[in-house]
């Protein structure tokens, strides 16, 4: 299982984009920051809610210099189906990424043996492809997408500021520290 710090192994997976099939690989995304968004299933409840969030969020996500990718243990015919008779799913133009034998799930740690799906997940993947946030919990807790896009704020903020990090609840503009803990000004 990849741990933060880690440099992230490339993988390559089937995917519905812009409502048509095609392979996605990871190490494509090299020099952009990348936000993977794992889901335990389509056509359920909370997770509808979570990836029309992050579609309506979307475009704000690719002006930081950013990427969102979706991953479910569905094939991309599942995720096809759900596009195309889901209004909330409609809106998402992100890649839909397909994991059917859990093999990227189970790379980040998500993969439920006995269900054969995966955890509500996320994981932030700086322009290296090292991972640099990541969240995992139980299938029936919704995400809030401003939150991780506040932590990708963060990240990124921290990725470029040598020696600073951010406080707890820190947005662009808010005060930082320096590792000696001495608040910085507003940067």
């Amino acid at each position: 299982m990849v741990k933060i710090g880690q440099q992230v192994d490339d993988f390559e997976l089937e995917a519905l984009v812009d409502n048509k099939t095609k392979q996605v690989k990871l190490s494509s995304y090299k020099g952009k920051w990348v936000i993977l968004l794992f889901y335990p299933a389509d056509f359920t409840f909370v997770c509808p809610t979570e990836l029309e969030e992050a579609a309506d969020q979307y475009q704000k996500i690719k002006k930081l210099g950013a990427e969102v990718m979706s991953i479910s243990t569905d094939t991309v015919f599942v995720h096809k189906a759900w596009h195309d008779n889901s209004e909330a799913i409609g809106k998402v133009k992100y890649p839909m990424l397909a994991d059917p034998t859990g093999r990227v799930c189970r790379q980040f740690g998500t993969y439920i043996d006995d269900e054969g799906m995966s955890l509500r997940a996320t994981f932030i993947i700086d322009g290296k492809g090292v991972l640099k946030a990541a969240d995992i919990h139980d299938n029936s807790i919704g995400r809030n997408i401003e939150e991780i896009i506040r932590k990708l704020q963060a990240a990124m903020f921290v990725g470029s500021h040598a020696g600073m990090v951010c406080p707890a609840s820190w947005r662009p503009g808010d005060k930082t520290l320096t590792a000696g803990l001495d608040l910085v000004g507003k940067i």
